[in-house]
């Protein structure tokens, strides 16, 4: 199993970066792997949306696509893949620190198998590392908008 945790205080309020996160058509802008974002269900996002991303990870390209499961708004986004052979769950949470102050957790969690499941260990530590200057770009993009 992998399961990856990142958090990160961003000085901002809780509104502006959960509305910002929650918004697939960001992702490229903050996510260092994530190249492009194609909408395969209308706009604006809900349960059920699904949403296809094409990214580059250890060098390989990858394309999959993301169902939202779970949103509760300036709370909680959790999105699952639909396909792949690595399954994989992302979790967004958000918590107010004070009124200028959030704490934002990225969490992924996934099963791999087949090939994968040999470089989970290694997953693990690209997956943190990556997630860790995902979290610091969106920190640097939101603090930039509110200055």
């Amino acid at each position: 199993m992998v399961d990856v945790k990142t958090e990160i205080l961003i000085n901002c309020p809780i509104e502006m970066i959960s509305e910002y996160a929650s918004n697939p058509d960001n992702a490229p802008e903050w996510y260092v792997n994530i190249k492009s974002v194609e909408w395969k269900s209308p706009k604006p996002l809900t349960v059920g949306s699904k949403v296809s991303f094409k990214a580059e990870f250890l060098g390989r390209q990858l394309a999959y696509t993301y169902k939202f499961v779970e949103l509760i708004h300036r709370e909680k986004l959790v999105m699952k893949t639909l396909e792949g052979p690595f399954p994989m769950k992302t979790t967004y949470t958000w918590q107010s620190i004070d009124s200028r102050t959030t704490h934002m957790t990225l969490r992924n969690q996934g099963i791999p198998s087949g090939f994968s499941k040999l470089f989970a260990p290694f997953m693990t530590v690209a997956m943190k590392k990556a997630n860790k200057k995902d979290l610091k770009m969106i920190k640097k993009i939101l603090e930039n908008k509110v200055r």
